[in-house]
C-alpha cells in the first residue's frame, strides 16, 4: 500500500471512529432523557445498540494504530449530528427516530466510501468496513420499520 492511500485511509477511518462516537454519545442521551410510554421501545433499542456502536469505535481506532496513525483525543473531537441532538420536547420520539435514520445512513454512506477506498488495496480495512456496514444497515432497517409504526399511530 502506497504512503498516500495508508494516509487517506487513515484520515477516512478517523471520520468513522469520530461518528461512531458521537453516536454513543447521542444515544446515551436519547435513551435517557426520552419520556413517555411511547419512548420505552426506543429508548431500550438505543440503550442496546451502544455497545455495538462504540465497539465499531474501538474497531476503527485499533485499525487507525496498526496502520500506524494516532487515535485522536477528545480535544479534536467536532460534533455534526444536529438530527440527533435530544429534543426540547422529551416525548418527541419521532425526531429521534428520524435522527437515528439519518446518523445511520451517514455511516453507512462513511463505510461504502472506505470499502471502495481500500478496494484492492487494504482488505483487512475493507472487511471490517464491510462488517460495520452491514451493522449500520440493519439498525438503519429497524428505526425505518419503529418510524413506520410511530408515524401512522400520530
Amino acid at each position: 500500500m502506497s504512503d498516500n492511500n495508508q494516509a487517506e485511509i487513515i484520515k477516512e477511518l478517523t471520520v468513522a471512529y469520530w461518528m461512531e462516537m458521537e453516536t454513543v454519545m447521542s444515544y446515551i442521551a436519547n435513551s435517557t432523557n426520552l419520556d413517555g410510554v411511547r419512548a420505552e421501545e426506543i429508548k431500550k433499542s438505543l440503550a442496546a445498540d451502544i455497545q455495538e456502536e462504540l465497539l465499531h469505535a474501538q474497531n476503527m481506532a485499533r485499525r487507525i494504530k496498526t496502520l500506524g496513525g494516532t487515535v485522536p483525543g477528545s480535544k479534536a473531537f467536532q460534533a455534526s449530528q444536529d438530527a440527533l441532538q435530544p429534543p426540547a420536547d422529551t416525548t418527541d420520539v419521532i425526531s429521534i427516530i428520524k435522527g437515528v435514520i439519518a446518523a445511520e445512513d451517514s455511516a453507512c454512506a462513511q463505510y461504502n466510501k472506505l470499502i471502495k477506498l481500500c478496494d484492492g488495496v487494504d482488505y483487512v480495512t475493507q472487511d471490517l468496513c464491510i462488517q460495520s456496514l452491514a451493522d449500520e444497515e440493519e439498525h438503519r432497517r429497524n428505526f425505518m420499520g419503529y418510524l413506520k409504526e410511530y408515524e401512522k399511530d400520530s
